[in-house]
């Protein structure tokens, strides 16, 4: 796939802003929403098959018409970022819109092949407008809906990261499609309240958050993206048996997310060559809607999420069983609850909003839950969707998504991004271990 060349036709971009008047207002962004490390533009694609029930309509119309309607509930992504004093950002809702582009492509669908990034011609499925990689004073979302010749077509986005998280942004793009195919109202009613997540009166930072130090990268281990190579993994039911199996530590169960982490964490690890006494990270984000108390009111679509943090030394996690990187993976993920999440929020606050730490680490955001391959805009569920691709804003992020393979097995794909001769010690590792079986001692009755 990744050889296939087409053709991008497009109209220039336009504003779309609500169907009807919204409230002229600034609003609090939490500590969460606003921090360095979510000061960045997040992009996802979703590619829809053609539906003959629906010949005669055009997608990019009634998505278009379909967004107008939902942006008079969520009136503030047709606002602006501002600067606000001790480093904050506002946002101004001036209810100028978003952005939109319209485009045909000369290819169909089934040329594309096994849907997985990274995509072919991606800089034409989402052309960056101008201003649409501003931070601030500039729309905070860009969605380009592409046509395909076969009469099923591609929806690319664009999100300032620090209006939503993932769970966020799926809940907007379903108003859309509820919208789009005639609803008059969401189904779930939005809900703004970022300011139930200001820090404390007297804050306290009482966790110590591995995931905010910051170290200078003395090797100059830091690849700028573009130099990178970029391939998807797919993990699919016998991959899964064959590291769960490994995975077991004392008769302990552990979940899909800390086994294929852990897997990923170290396989990666020992694909890098990084020193053995250094320090290694794995940051993953943790959805923190339910760890708070209460939890957060249902609708809410603000960013709630904590970067969770296990860590080591890159010759412990590279010798060690797989079970030992799976145990430090839960014991990170165990640890967010209500107090964590405020002591987040107040080392923000007292710390002037660090940036996560990048040197050493290796950052996963696992979106098999959030719906992104669910949204339907009236041409049934997507045939794939989810983020875009590996390395958005860093080259170590990476992504789990939910995903059935061309031949129909239902699995995980996990986009990487790496040096050139990295990936290819990655491929090995990763091959190796899902071969493996547990060791013999695993297999004993007792």
């Amino acid at each position: 796939m990744a050889s296939l060349q087409f053709k991008v036709a497009r109209k220039p971009a336009v504003l779309v802003a609500p169907s009807l008047p919204t409230p002229k207002e600034s609003l609090y962004l939490s500590n969460i929403d606003d921090q360095a490390g979510l000061r960045f533009h997040i992009p996802t694609i979703q590619f829809y098959r053609f539906d003959p029930s629906k010949k005669g309509q055009d997608p990019a119309r009634v998505i278009r018409e379909g967004l107008a309607k939902a942006l008079v509930f969520y009136y503030p992504f047709a606002g602006r970022l501002r600067d606000a004093p001790a480093a904050k950002l506002v946002v101004d809702c001036t209810g100028e819109g978003v952005l939109f582009v319209e485009a045909d492509a000369d290819v169909a669908l089934a040329e594309f092949g096994d849907l997985q990034p990274p995509f072919p011609c991606w800089e034409d499925l989402l052309h960056y407008a101008p201003g649409s990689l501003t931070l601030t004073n500039s729309p905070l979302l860009l969605i380009q809906v592409t046509r395909l010749k076969c009469g099923g077509f591609i929806l690319a986005l664009l999100l300032n990261h620090t209006m939503s998280d993932g769970t966020g942004l799926v809940q907007f793009l379903t108003a859309v499609g509820e919208m789009a195919k005639g609803a008059p109202r969401p189904s779930v009613r939005p809900v703004w309240k970022r300011e139930i997540l200001r820090p404390r009166t007297n804050p306290a930072v009482k966790f110590p958050h591995y995931e905010y130090e910051q170290i200078e990268d003395k090797d100059g281990q830091m690849v700028p993206v573009n130099e990178m190579s970029h391939k998807s993994f797919f993990f699919g039911p016998k991959e899964m048996e064959s590291l769960k199996t490994q995975a077991v530590g004392q008769g302990t169960k552990h979940s899909t997310f800390e086994v294929l982490s852990a897997c990923l964490w170290r396989s990666r690890t020992r694909a890098l060559q990084l020193p053995l006494e250094q320090e290694v990270r794995f940051i993953f984000a943790v959805d923190a809607r339910t760890k708070f108390d209460p939890p957060l009111p249902k609708g809410f679509y603000g960013n709630a999420i904590s970067f969770a943090c296990a860590k080591t030394t890159a010759g412990e996690l590279a010798n060690q069983p797989l079970s030992f990187a799976v145990k430090e993976i839960n014991k990170a993920r165990t640890a967010v609850n209500d107090e964590y999440m405020r002591s987040v929020i107040d080392l923000m606050e007292l710390e002037g909003r660090p940036r996560s730490t990048v040197v050493g680490s290796f950052f996963v955001s696992d979106v098999t839950k959030i719906g992104l391959g669910d949204v339907d805009f009236g041409w049934g569920r997507p045939a794939f969707g989810g983020p875009a691709k590996g390395g958005v804003g860093i080259s170590g992020v990476s992504f789990f998504i939910s995903y059935r393979n061309i031949s129909g097995v239902q699995g995980i794909l996990v986009p990487v991004c790496l040096p050139p001769a990295a990936m290819e010690r990655l491929e090995a590792e990763i091959t190796e271990a899902t071969k493996k079986s547990a060791p013999p001692f695993l297999h004993s009755s007792l």
